[in-house]
């Protein structure tokens, strides 16, 4: 999802008029991800768009570093989905957005990601 790639940018951008002692304006570390069950009943993380264009249940999750959830947006396309299913598609969904957010440290490097949460 678009939102990994924008937040990556969004630290660099807030690095280029950081100032040492300030607080930095960007507190936790986001990511987001999709999760679905496909045609054949099973879970899936990270759909390509084959996968979505027929997948039963469509599901968005989006998470900070912190684990803390800031959208979780689903819809049963070809079925309702149960608690059960639920609960699945939000452990791949947390898992998917814990693994981007390594990317995510990967590719900002040491400095940016000690700026993220940075007080003063």
């Amino acid at each position: 999802m678009s939102i990994t790639g924008a937040f990556v940018a969004l630290v660099e951008a807030c690095a280029s008029f950081y100032e040492k002692g300030n607080v930095f304006p960007v507190q936790d570390f986001l990511s987001a991800i999709s999760v679905g069950v496909s045609a054949d009943e099973e879970p899936i993380l990270d759909l390509c768009y084959e996968e979505d264009s027929h997948a039963i249940v469509d599901m968005n999750v989006v998470m900070t570093g912190e684990g803390k959830f800031v959208e979780v947006q689903g819809t049963g396309e070809g079925r309702p989905f149960s608690k059960d299913e639920l609960g699945t598609l939000l452990e791949y969904g947390e898992k998917g957005c814990r693994e981007l957010i390594s990317y995510e440290k990967d590719v900002l490097g040491g400095e940016l990601v000690w700026l993220v949460g940075r007080v003063g």
